[in-house]
Parts: structure tokens; C-alpha cells; sequence
């Protein structure tokens, strides 16, 4: 090529540049991009790592959380190399219907979705899920506001009251099992939807230990939180080319295999930027680890 252009190259020259070994620099480059292609290429059977959802900042937070000491320059660099990109959110449909004979209870959260503590706020949400036949599954998601994590969720063909109710008996099921039961003035906080605003829906709240609070109707901002967790469900675990999806969504059991499969990953591995880039669940470990730390050690 050089020759083309005036630019005579000796031999010798050439076949010892040929022959030269590969820098530390290429042979690091080498090292980390089959460590992304681990990610970012499908397996065998087709599917990639649900970390393939990453963008370069948040690929190179989780290589060094696996120990792999690397620039996010150079992340940055070899995803761009090899086309790899993280995933891009798409705009929710909105599935509210609100009842407007139902009493509504007051908003008691006005948009602040940052409390210092879990069990303090529970946002609620539900979307829709396309099936292979044209027909809708409903998938509804309550979830702590201190860390995002998703305490309860289901799945159902109705999206009558009954299956978001289940949603919240899920949620404060899991709060007892693990020593940390909703207090009685735990707020749960949903729009306007007839589901949320039902009379069984209030008596279900109340027995789970939770005070209803309710923003309004088809307004993003006041279920900021859920309306997020959401976006990332459908973007995440259910579009065509999600890495949880296994094939063609034919039956409400499809549903909630991919569902469950999310939920686990999201709680337990999702790195969470506003968590300074760690899990939902361990983020809430830490505080309930922070706070036993902090009781009196008890005298003999």
C-alpha cells in the first residue's frame, strides 16, 4: 500500500515488523474484548448476557466489581470498535382507566421519591405484554423507593383489581419472611388507575400494613419511580431482542418465566447509577447491615 504512494519499504523491513510480537497494549485489547464479546455476542442457543444491556459507563462499573482492572476509556473504546452498545429505552403506553365515581385517597408523596430508609414508600405500577396471538398479559410490580427494589410483582390475563391486590400480598409476604415487616405507616403510592382506587384494593392495603396515597391520572411525574422501573421492565426483559426472552411469548406461563427471571436479576445484579452503581438488594443489605452495626452492644 505504502509502494502505491512513492513510499518504498525494504523487505527486511517489512517481514520484521510482521514478525514483531504484539504490544502489552494489543494483547490487553485482545484480553478485555473477549471478555466484552463474553456479554455482548450470543451463545450457542442464541441469547446474550442480560449485562449486554450495559452502555460503555456501566460495562466498565461491572468489570470492576469482577476484579478486571481496566480503563473506562478503553471500554469505552473497544465497544465502539465492535459496534456494541447498550440498550435504548423506549416510551410506555399508559394503562390507566381511572373510575371516577371511586373515592380517591390524597397524594401524600407530592413527586419526593427519595426517603432515607426501606419500608418507608412503595410505588406501584402495571403494564401490558403483547402475546405471539394478539392477546394481552398484564404485569404488575410494587416497589421500594429506598434502594428501586422490586418487592412484589404477577402476572395475570385480567387486569382487574384482584391482580394488583396480589401484588402487594406478595410484597409484604416477602417484607415478613425477612424480619422486616411493612409498619402500619408504610405509604403506597400509585396514579389513579380503578385497580388502585377500588374499596377491596383499600381493605388489602390496609391488612398488608400500608397507607394508600394516590397521584393523578395519566401524569408520568407523579409515579415517576414506577413509571422507570416500568420502562426498564419492557425495554429489558420483554422487547423482541431481550436477552430474558426465550422465543415467541405464546402463554401467560411465557410471561411470567421472563418476568421472574428480570425481577431476580434486577434486585440482585443491576447496577443502579443513582446507587453509586450497585444492586437494589445489596444497597438495601447494607443499610439493614449499617443499622445493626449501629445498635448498643448489650453488657453481661
Amino acid at each position: 500500500m505504502l509502494t502505491e504512494h512513492g513510499c518504498a519499504i525494504a523487505p527486511r523491513t517489512f517481514y520484521a515488523w510482521l514478525a514483531r510480537p504484539p504490544s502489552a497494549r494489543a494483547l490487553w485489547d485482545m484480553t478485555i474484548t473477549a471478555v466484552l464479546a463474553g456479554y455482548y455476542e450470543p451463545d450457542p442457543t442464541g441469547r446474550r448476557a442480560p449485562e449486554s444491556l450495559y452502555g460503555a459507563a456501566k460495562m466498565w462499573a461491572h468489570l470492576q466489581r469482577q476484579g478486571i482492572e481496566v480503563a473506562r476509556c478503553t471500554v469505552e473504546r473497544l465497544m465502539r470498535a465492535n459496534g456494541w452498545r447498550g440498550v435504548t429505552r423506549r416510551k410506555k403506553v399508559r394503562t390507566t382507566i381511572a373510575d371516577p365515581a371511586a373515592g380517591r385517597a390524597p397524594d401524600l408523596v407530592d413527586r419526593k421519591f427519595r426517603v432515607d430508609a426501606p419500608n418507608v414508600l412503595l410505588v406501584a405500577d402495571f403494564t401490558y405484554v403483547r402475546l405471539a396471538s394478539g392477546v394481552f398479559v398484564y404485569a404488575a410490580f410494587a416497589i421500594d423507593a429506598y434502594a428501586g427494589r422490586i418487592v412484589g410483582w404477577t402476572c395475570s390475563t385480567s387486569k382487574t383489581d384482584a391482580f394488583v391486590r396480589r401484588a402487594i400480598r406478595h410484597a409484604a409476604e416477602l417484607r415478613n419472611r425477612e424480619g422486616n415487616p411493612l409498619s402500619g405507616r408504610t405509604i403506597h403510592h400509585s396514579d389513579a388507575g380503578s385497580q388502585y382506587t377500588s374499596v377491596r384494593f383499600g381493605e388489602t392495603l390496609s391488612l398488608s400494613g400500608l397507607v394508600a396515597s394516590i397521584g393523578s391520572v395519566g401524569d408520568a411525574y407523579d409515579n415517576a419511580l414506577a413509571e422507570t422501573t416500568i420502562g426498564l421492565y419492557k425495554t429489558e426483559a420483554v422487547r423482541d431482542d431481550a436477552p430474558f426472552r426465550r422465543g415467541p411469548l405464546h402463554r401467560l406461563a411465557d410471561v411470567e418465566l421472563l418476568t421472574a427471571d428480570w425481577v431476580h436479576w434486577y434486585n440482585t445484579s443491576r447496577l443502579m447509577h443513582r446507587l453509586g452503581r450497585i444492586p437494589p438488594a445489596e444497597y438495601e443489605t447494607a443499610y439493614y447491615d449499617q443499622q445493626a452495626d449501629a445498635q448498643p452492644v448489650a453488657h453481661q
